[in-house]
């Protein structure tokens, strides 16, 4: 009876398991608040949400300490680290002297060193590189390396120098004897002593086989550091002049820019023109055949000269209607949408005709036209106000003088356009229904700008 006892209070986790009591209410219900008691000092510290599990069993111990600030050393961690002394003996070492290589003193240090490296080279001895400078003999002088602003003893002293600090040229320009040899510059050194070694190279080369030889150019070393000294002693002012050049500089090439993209489109225009007028004259020759009104179509598409509108082409599987065809795109602006619409206006067209076949081929073939119609002007409008304004920049700066440009196309001046202009009977032009300007009696910014440029030029010759 006494081990059933025992088992059931081990199994009710009660205290007193060494000496049997019997079983009783209150040893039961203390045994329940003892359980809560400690499930609720277990789970007092709970894990955050969102935080890894990982880092939870880095932060949390067992003894509940709050985790470090900064990284610390402690005991506890999955091996504890000790100290690796090794067993072997230790390395003698010895104070021993040494000499360097690089001196030829003969100059005896010492150090500390190991006596198993005694006897060896001096191992920082490798970091000792020097500069192969050639030697010649005096026939060699004689034949090959006589110069008539060098002497014998001059070129010696230069290789002397050249051997003593390894073609470091800014020092030996510093070392130059100048009481015993004449001043010699920097570019004066370099070009004896490179024109030396070159030569040298040549006469030795074997025979076949094309020497290495080093290229110096003195004169451009010289013009070099003037334009640089010239560059550092400029004044403030010379500095603004600079900068005031620099920026006119690209002002003209922004303008010489511009000026050459102008040429470009205007060149795509005249050249869209004259492809049309040839297309035009060619279907007028060709007989009449039967040839499908998309191939056609394809095939005028595919003209790389070709400017205006870009209708749609729908090559996709499926019913589409054939007024889409003559929908105008979106890169056509408002300017040559109206101008579309006066033009149709003066004709009589109506602005969404029947789509049939021909007509929606004939329509859009018609609005092209009146496109590139619409940018031929406005080209000419914009070439007769360069023209107004180089005449009256040439008239303010030779005055008297009249700017003979040839027989130029006006705009605003062609007999064609102004002849009869009082006749009810004259027919008004297609050209003159397209306003590139703006409302008839009004002059654009620019022609404004113009006239009244002219106007203030004319009236200080007046008081001049």
């Amino acid at each position: 009876m006494a081990t059933s006892g025992t088992d059931v209070r081990d199994i009710l986790d009660m205290e007193g398991m060494d000496r049997p009591e019997p079983v009783t209410k209150e040893a039961i219900l203390s045994s329940d608040k003892k359980k809560k008691a400690k499930k609720s000092e277990t789970l007092s510290v709970k894990k955050p949400d969102g935080m890894h599990r990982e880092l939870w069993g880095l932060l949390w111990t067992d003894n509940k300490d709050a985790p470090p600030i900064i990284p610390t050393d402690t005991n506890q961690g999955y091996k504890q680290m000790k100290a690796k002394i090794g067993r072997s003996r230790v390395r003698p070492w010895k104070w021993m002297p040494f000499t360097n290589p690089a001196r030829k003193d003969g100059a005896v240090f010492h150090h500390w060193r190991r006596v198993a490296d005694e006897g060896k080279d001096y191992p920082f001895a490798r970091f000792n590189k020097t500069v192969d400078i050639p030697i010649y003999t005096d026939v060699e002088y004689q034949q090959h390396l006589h110069d008539e602003s060098w002497t014998r003893s001059e070129t010696d002293h230069l290789f002397d120098l050249c051997k003593r600090f390894d073609l470091r040229f800014v020092i030996m320009h510093d070392r130059w004897n100048k009481e015993k040899f004449p001043h010699r510059s920097i570019e004066d050194i370099k070009e004896r002593y490179y024109n030396i070694s070159n030569m040298l190279t040549k006469v030795r080369a074997t025979p076949g086989q094309e020497p290495k030889v080093r290229v110096f150019d003195a004169e451009h070393e010289r013009r070099r550091k003037d334009q640089l000294i010239k560059l550092f002693t400029r004044d403030p002012e010379q500095v603004k002049e600079e900068e005031f050049l620099v920026t006119e500089l690209k002002k003209i090439e922004l303008r010489k820019r511009e000026r050459e993209r102008k040429t470009q489109d205007l060149q795509k225009l005249i050249t869209a023109a004259d492809s049309n007028v040839e297309s035009r004259r060619m279907e007028r020759k060709v007989t009449k055949k039967k040839v499908p009104q998309q191939q056609k179509m394809r095939e005028g598409s595919m003209n790389p000269d070709t400017t205006g509108i870009k209708f749609a082409d729908f090559k996709q599987s499926g019913v589409t209607l054939r007024s889409q065809r003559m929908k105008l795109p979106g890169s056509v602006g408002q300017k040559k949408t109206k101008a579309i619409e006066q033009v149709l206006d003066e004709l009589g067209i109506d602005l969404i005709p029947i789509p049939t076949e021909d007509i929606v081929t004939h329509f859009n073939e018609l609005r092209q036209d009146i496109v590139l119609l619409y940018e031929l002007k406005l080209a000419l409008a914009n070439c007769e106000y360069e023209l107004q304004t180089l005449r009256h920049r040439f008239e303010t700066l030779a005055p008297g003088k009249v700017l003979d440009v040839g027989p130029v196309v006006m705009a605003s001046t062609s007999p064609a356009l102004d002849t009869k202009a009082d006749s009810p009977s004259r027919t008004k032009k297609i050209s003159e229904t397209i306003d590139v300007v703006g409302t008839p009696g009004t002059p654009s910014r620019k022609r404004r700008a113009a006239i009244e440029q002219s106007n203030i030029l004319k009236k200080i010759k007046q008081r001049v």
